[in-house]
């Protein structure tokens, strides 16, 4: 749970080094990041390996050096096939991004592969069919990866290669252009599901506080509503006397006045109960939301002894920190703790340096704390948590 100041990503302590010297800075990353983005991580770097297939050509090219073909001519097939896996690393990329289709970037892959097929480095095209396949039809890709295949048939039955040796390479392409092929559209696949549930959970989120609102304002429209009408109404009706009756003018504000004050007293009487929420309800609820929004929650808490103006202060306590780790952190771990009074809540989802309390969130809260008798800290712990303990008179 953090402030209403959402940390930057600005960190001072994001470039601090160990005692051996080495920047720390990866590791704080990778410990702050969000479930989505490890999940981006995972399946962009398993897919970094479908381009890697090309590298066997490395091999094939030292065979063929070593059978006779020229060094130069051997070095610079080298050198593409290393440009080309690393250009195949990209257009995935752009394909989570939500990008438009890189076709130049396609376009100079493609090419590469076709030079490198013509010193007989085929290995290239399985890689460069997956990086085309997430922007285009599966049908394509299938018509395409088929007239490569059989295009190497030819060339290999044109150039005299023995049977079995034809049989050998396409087979092995074939096996090599359904890996990469399927590999790339099943992550992609697998990406836009993750996206999708991330959406969802962010939505249960808002959608339960969004219920909490509409209930307390049916509340009040069913508590005003009708006052107000009779407020409208007398007012009207004393209008309508004041040129012909001064007297029973009066009278009638006057009921409109003790109606006024009655109402006030009811909206005030609604708000109070409304406060004086039950704490056991606050956490159960608090633990629902928080782990429908993705973040483990644990919850130890005896609040028998506390007296009900403590447990409505920590309730609104509660409820005030779970909405600053759902809108203000990247927590994926949340624990609630409330023994004699003395309520703490953490969270591992700060890092760097925190802004400011806001005036009508946990600065508004703690002088509230404060009126009570007790106390509310909030800052981050040297574990790399955020901490916000809050005391109340047991």
């Amino acid at each position: 749970m953090t402030p209403t100041t959402e940390a930057g990503p600005t960190n001072p302590e994001a470039g601090a080094t160990t005692g051996d010297g080495v920047r720390m800075w990866p590791l704080r990353r990778l410990r702050t990041a969000t479930k989505l983005d490890k999940v981006r991580w995972l399946i962009v770097y398993s897919t970094d390996l479908v381009p890697l297939v090309s590298l066997i050509g490395l091999y094939a090219l030292y065979l063929q050096w070593q059978a006779g073909m020229p060094p130069a001519l051997a070095g610079g097939a080298a050198v593409l096939l290393v440009v080309f896996a690393a250009l195949c690393t990209r257009p995935f990329r752009v394909a989570v991004r939500g990008g438009p289709r890189p076709t130049a970037l396609l376009a100079v892959s493609g090419a590469l592969a076709l030079l490198l097929a013509v010193v007989a480095v085929v290995w290239a095209l399985p890689s460069w069919l997956g990086a085309l396949t997430p922007f285009v039809r599966m049908r394509t890709i299938v018509a395409v990866s088929t007239g490569s295949i059989v295009l190497l048939a030819l060339i290999g039955a044109l150039s005299g290669a023995r049977l079995t040796d034809m049989l050998a390479l396409v087979a092995a392409m074939t096996f090599l252009t359904v890996v990469a092929v399927g590999a790339t559209g099943a992550n992609l696949k697998l990406w836009r599901l993750a996206h999708e549930a991330h959406e969802g959970e962010e939505a249960l989120a808002r959608l339960a506080v969004s219920e909490e609102r509409l209930r307390f304002a049916r509340d009040l429209n069913d508590l005003l509503g009708q006052s107000l009408t009779d407020v409208a109404a007398r007012a009207g009706h004393a209008e309508e006397r004041l040129g012909v009756d001064p007297e029973a003018a009066a009278a009638e504000m006057f009921e409109v006045r003790d109606l006024a004050r009655r109402s006030l007293r009811e909206v005030r009487a609604v708000v109070q109960n409304y406060r004086a929420v039950d704490l056991d309800e606050v956490l159960a609820s608090v633990r629902a939301v928080l782990e429908a929004a993705g973040v483990r929650c644990a919850v130890r808490a005896d609040t028998a002894a506390l007296s009900p103006e403590s447990r409505t202060l920590l309730a609104t306590v509660v409820r005030e920190g779970a909405t600053n780790v759902l809108k203000h952190s990247r927590a994926e771990r949340c624990e609630i703790r409330i023994e004699d009074g003395v309520l703490e809540m953490s969270n591992d989802g700060v890092s760097g340096p925190v802004g400011r309390h806001a005036p009508n969130g946990l600065a508004g809260l703690a002088e509230r704390v404060r009126a009570a008798g007790g106390s509310l800290e909030a800052a981050p712990t040297p574990e790399g948590r955020y901490l916000l303990r809050a005391t109340v008179p047991a």
